[in-house]
C-alpha cells in the first residue's frame, strides 16, 4: 500500500472552502475533487464519505474561532475587547467577496436542526466562543469595569448572538449598504455594554 502523498490539513482546508461557499447540500463530490485536487478514490479512501469530510472541516474551522478569541486577549478593557472583536468580524465580512458568512452559522442553519452530530459540533464551537467572551466580562466585573449586577453570561450570549447575526445580515445585505449596516450593529451593541 502506497503512503498518502498529500497533507491532510491542506486537503481539509480546501474542502472547507468548498463547503463554506456552497453549503453541505450544494457541494457535490465533483466539487470536492475540483476543490481539493484529489481523486474521488483518494477522497473516499481518506474520508470515507462527504459527510465525514464535512465534519472534519467543521473541526478545522476551530482555527477561525481561535483567531477571534485571540482578538479578545489583545485589549485591556472589556469594551475595547468586544469592539475589537466586532470590528474584526465586520472586516472579515466586508473583505469576503463571496459573502460566505460563518461556516458554523451556515452549518447551524442548514443541518444542525436535523443532524445531532453536526448540532454538537456547532454547539461546541459556539460554547467555546461564548465562554471566552464570558471570561472577558467576568474579569471586567472583578475589576469594576462592569457592574456585578449585570448577568455576564447573558451578556456573553448577547455578543455571540450579535456576531452570528452580523454574519447572516452581511450575507443578505447589498454590497453598498453592508459596511454601514455592520457599523450600526456594532454601535448599538457597544452602547449596551
Amino acid at each position: 500500500m502506497r503512503p498518502k502523498e498529500f497533507d491532510l490539513d491542506v486537503v481539509t482546508d480546501a474542502a472547507m472552502q468548498v463547503f463554506w461557499l456552497k453549503g453541505y447540500a450544494g457541494t457535490s463530490i465533483q466539487d470536492l475533487v475540483d476543490g481539493t485536487g484529489l481523486s474521488r478514490s483518494s477522497l473516499y479512501g481518506t474520508f470515507e464519505s462527504k459527510y465525514n469530510l464535512y465534519q472534519k472541516t467543521l473541526d478545522r474551522y476551530d482555527a477561525v474561532t481561535t483567531a477571534n478569541i485571540h482578538c479578545l486577549e489583545q485589549e485591556e478593557s472589556a469594551k475595547a475587547a468586544i469592539k475589537s472583536l466586532l470590528m474584526k468580524i465586520a472586516e472579515d465580512e466586508l473583505a469576503d467577496p463571496l459573502h460566505r458568512g460563518c461556516l458554523i452559522a451556515n452549518a447551524s442553519l442548514e443541518l444542525a436542526g436535523q443532524d445531532t452530530l453536526i448540532a454538537e459540533k456547532v454547539t461546541l464551537n459556539l460554547q467555546r466562543f461564548q465562554k471566552a467572551i464570558l471570561n472577558v466580562f467576568q474579569k471586567a466585573q472583578q475589576q469594576g469595569e462592569i457592574s456585578k449586577e449585570i448577568n455576564a453570561e447573558a451578556l456573553s450570549f448577547f455578543v455571540v448572538n450579535t456576531i452570528q447575526g452580523m454574519r447572516v445580515v452581511a450575507k443578505g445585505t447589498p454590497t453598498h449598504q453592508r459596511r454601514q449596516c455592520l457599523l450600526d450593529i456594532i454601535d448599538i451593541a457597544l452602547r449596551i455594554l
